[in-house]
């Protein structure tokens, strides 16, 4: 700005400047950084949420294409539908505010990379207050919600008091928005630095995701389940032979007895599909490999009587002989793991121990006594194990995988609808290796980032924990109440191969 001639006009204005200056000095990179690790938080919050939605309108579309399930499904996908497209509306008008802000804060594109003054305090005020967008973002969102609630009267009824969309006025708390205007955008918006006047407009659009991921479940849960009547069934999985010698065919049958063939059987080994022959039975055969023992994992999924899914996993043990009769096996799985020491028995057949040397050419063989040695392999792909018999080597190859990532839990859910009272009896967060065959492998939480917003917390509340427990959020997990969302992200944890970061988990406090 211009200064004046007037040498007291002239100290007003340089006054206002430094103040000014100092006003912005106080937004620290800890702050801004602080603001940033929430909005990633609420970003991958809203991408679960639309995962969860497109899971149960996958599901509406096959009860609509069921006899027994058409018109009730048809009638609540209608409901489901609308309030998808009032929700995907206004989340848009609320991605395109984000644009208009960061243009605002001066935004430049450099090499494909967004590059805007995170700390302008002037940025929001002007763009909400000033041109009066936060007035019809306001607007927007009180249409939305008004428009969910009369979708129909049940769904009213459901969600007219615990929706997780809350338009109260943010508690007003620095004195410069004490002067101004006590409203909805002066609460949220005046002097507000740019990259947190981002992460509140995420924190509406997380609002709007929830609200909408509510409906599409309450209307999901009104088509009722699919019953389908059995006499008796059962899963079943066989094999051709247990032993046999190499280049033989193994051949794997299964499936489930007694099935509707409404409800036949989905069947995969080793995670491979295996299609049914005419019989309602998967049919899998194999060329076997080398000598050594093997096995295949079969799991069999089933619809029961009451319409419900079950599977049922089967371990499909066999062995692959050696016309000279040495062998090598790993005792505890099929293949070798980094990070892992992997238990090894080594047979020379008719041939005594002593006379038996054995070599890996991925990593490290240490003998443990007469036939046990333990095998650490140090890269993915395959490893051979060589036996020396009488200077006769036999080789047998092997299979090495990484440790597979585990998944996070708060007791023994995954994220989701959990009852208030369940979640505040659990003492933190765990990570579980699902299915993993090799005992004793275990990974330990070492830190997190938990966000907790819609009821209860009319300003989003969030902290960073060292640690696995819920000690240092104890207080914040008291204020839950139905309606609650709690997210949990950046989960960090360290185990076989050293430390990894986990996929976050959401859950919708009833």
């Amino acid at each position: 700005m211009a200064l004046p001639k007037e040498p007291r006009q002239k100290m007003i204005n340089l006054m206002y400047l430094v103040l000014t200056a100092l006003l912005a000095l106080n937004v620290s990179s800890e702050i801004l950084n602080a603001f940033k690790t929430v909005d990633r938080g609420l970003i991958n919050s809203n991408n679960l949420i639309e995962n969860k939605n497109q899971t149960l309108f996958s599901s509406f579309k096959d009860k609509i294409s069921k006899p027994e399930t058409r018109d009730i499904a048809t009638y609540w996908f209608q409901r489901a539908d609308k309030a998808r497209t009032l929700a995907d509306a206004t989340y848009k008008y609320i991605d395109n505010l984000k644009d208009s802000l960061k243009k605002e804060a001066g935004l430049k594109i450099k090499d494909g990379k967004e590059d805007f003054k995170e700390d302008d305090l002037e940025a929001a005020t002007r763009l909400f207050i000033k041109h009066g967008e936060g007035e019809k973002l306001k607007q927007q969102l009180s249409e939305f919600r008004e428009n969910l609630l009369k979708i129909d009267p049940v769904i009213a009824k459901e969600f007219e008091k615990t929706l997780p969309l809350n338009l109260e006025n943010a508690p007003i708390q620095n004195t410069a928005s004490k002067s101004a205007k006590n409203d909805w955008s002066c609460g949220y918006f005046h002097m507000t630095p740019t990259v947190a006047a981002l992460t509140l407009l995420s924190k509406f659009q997380n609002d709007v995701k929830s609200s909408e991921a509510a409906v599409v479940e309450f209307a999901h849960k009104k088509t009722g389940e699919v019953v389908i009547i059995y006499d008796q069934f059962q899963a079943i999985a066989s094999q051709s032979s247990e032993y046999l010698m190499p280049g033989q065919e193994l051949r794997i049958s299964a499936g489930v007895g007694a099935f509707s063939k409404t409800a036949q059987p989905q069947v995969t080994i080793d995670g491979t599909s295996v299609p049914l022959n005419a019989d309602g039975v998967a049919e899998y055969k194999t060329t076997v490999g080398g000598p050594q023992n093997y096995s295949k994992k079969v799991t069999i999924q089933f619809r029961k009587p009451d319409g419900t899914l079950a599977s049922i996993d089967k371990e499909i043990k066999y062995t692959v002989g050696s016309p000279t009769g040495a062998s090598v096996s790993a005792d505890a799985v099929k293949v070798l793991y980094i990070g892992l020491k992997n238990p090894i028995s080594v047979s020379g057949g008719n041939v005594g121990d002593e006379r038996v040397s054995a070599s890996i050419d991925n990593g490290s063989l240490s003998k443990e006594g007469p036939g046990k040695y333990i095998a650490e392999p140090s890269k993915p792909g395959k490893a051979t194990i060589t036996l020396n018999i009488d200077n006769k080597p036999t080789p047998f190859e092997f299979r090495v995988k990484s440790v597979p990532a585990p998944v996070a839990m708060v007791g023994n859910s995954k994220g989701g609808p959990m009852k208030v009272n369940d979640f505040k009896a659990q003492a933190g967060v765990r990570a579980e290796l699902e299915n993993f065959v090799f005992e004793g492998v275990q990974f330990t939480v070492t830190g997190y980032t938990i966000v907790f917003q819609a009821a209860g917390f009319p300003e989003l509340q969030y902290r960073q924990v060292k640690g696995n427990t819920f000690n240092e959020v104890r207080d914040l997990i008291e204020r839950c109440k139905t309606g609650s969302a709690v997210t949990i992200d950046e989960i960090k944890v360290s185990g076989p191969g050293g430390g990894q970061q986990l996929p976050p988990i959401q859950f919708n406090l009833r």
